[in-house]
This record gives C-alpha cells, sequence and structure tokens, in this order.
C-alpha cells in the first residue's frame, strides 16, 4: 500500500477536519521515530500506519479498532498494517497487545500529540515550535484539560517503550516539530 492509496482510504471514511488532521499528525510523528530509532527503510509504512490508525473511529467509534479490520481485509491489505493498526487500541477495545516497536510508538503517542496539539494551540504562536515539555507538564497533569485523551495509556505506551513521561513527551514535541506543516493546513 503506498501513500495515496492510504489517503484514499482514509478519506473515504473520514470526512472531519479533526481526524484528517490527526491523522496526517500522527503519520509524520511515526515517520520521525522510524527514522530516529533505526528503522528508516520503514519510513513509509511506520507512515501509512500512522495515517490509517484511527481509520474507523469517525464512522465506527464503538467499534473502533475492530471495525477498521474488518474493513482493511475487505480490500486485502496487508496483515502487518491491520494488527499494527488495531494494536493502538490495546486494553481499550481489542485485545491485540502492541509487540514492535513502531506499535508501542503508535500505542503511546496517539492521545499524547492529542494533548501537545491542544496545549500549542493556546500558545500565542499556536505551534510546537516554540512548545517546551514544562508547559505540556503543566497542562498534563490536569485532568480536565484535553479530557479526552487517556493519561492511563500515555503512560502504560511509555512504560512499553522504557522510557521516561518526560522523556516521551519531549521526543514527542520533537516530532510533531518535524512535521507541523503537512498538518498545519487542516
Amino acid at each position: 500500500m503506498n501513500r495515496d492509496s492510504a489517503w484514499e482510504l482514509l478519506t473515504e471514511f473520514n470526512k472531519e477536519r479533526f481526524h484528517l488532521r490527526h491523522a496526517v499528525t500522527v503519520e509524520g510523528v511515526m515517520k520521525y521515530f522510524a527514522n530516529e530509532l533505526g528503522y528508516a527503510n520503514e519510513e513509509a509504512f511506520w507512515g501509512i500506519v500512522g495515517l490509517l490508525h484511527d481509520l474507523d473511529f469517525e464512522q465506527f467509534p464503538k467499534q473502533h479498532c475492530i471495525k477498521e479490520q474488518e474493513i482493511m481485509r475487505e480490500r486485502g491489505i496487508d496483515e502487518r498494517i491491520i494488527h499494527a493498526t488495531a494494536s493502538h487500541g490495546y486494553e481499550l477495545t481489542v485485545d491485540i497487545k502492541p509487540e514492535h516497536e513502531m506499535e508501542k510508538i503508535l500505542y503511546a503517542v496517539d492521545e499524547l500529540t492529542g494533548i501537545i496539539g491542544a496545549v500549542a494551540l493556546m500558545r500565542p504562536s499556536k505551534s510546537v515550535s516554540d512548545l517546551e515539555l514544562k508547559s505540556v507538564k503543566k497542562k498534563y497533569k490536569n485532568a480536565n484539560f484535553a479530557a479526552g485523551c487517556s493519561r492511563e495509556v500515555i503512560e502504560r505506551g511509555a512504560a512499553m517503550l522504557g522510557w521516561t513521561l518526560d522523556e516521551l513527551i519531549s521526543k514527542t514535541i520533537l516530532a510533531m516539530r518535524s512535521c507541523e506543516t503537512s498538518y498545519e493546513k487542516f
């Protein structure tokens, strides 16, 4: 599957600006981590996983990470993509555990990109380019801020990776900086 066909599939099931922006953000973050963690030859694959991870969420929120498996299998999509995208719903909607480092990254950063993005929107610059760890940590501690983003999942993801929460947040800020121009248009 290439990026164009992944985008076509994503936009078949997702129309809302918010969901498309999130998909492109996670795509860019995943590509960044592929390069940073020594998987540069799999950058496109990591990006497609990031782009498609919430394929079913807009239309089938109660079947999230379940319906997307059905949709992808019907279209003959690589089982590695299906497993990876579904695994970010581990212990939430599915029992598919993130196994590969890429799946653990997706699990850890999915919710976190939402919090970081929300913090950035509150800044005068509306950008992650000047965002610091301490600003994210301050808002992160407030459970009412970006309440839909699960701190438990983020912390479980950091633990899966063997990273501290501060490391995960700092690295994800850098990842979001690397691809900010790709999701700014949304």
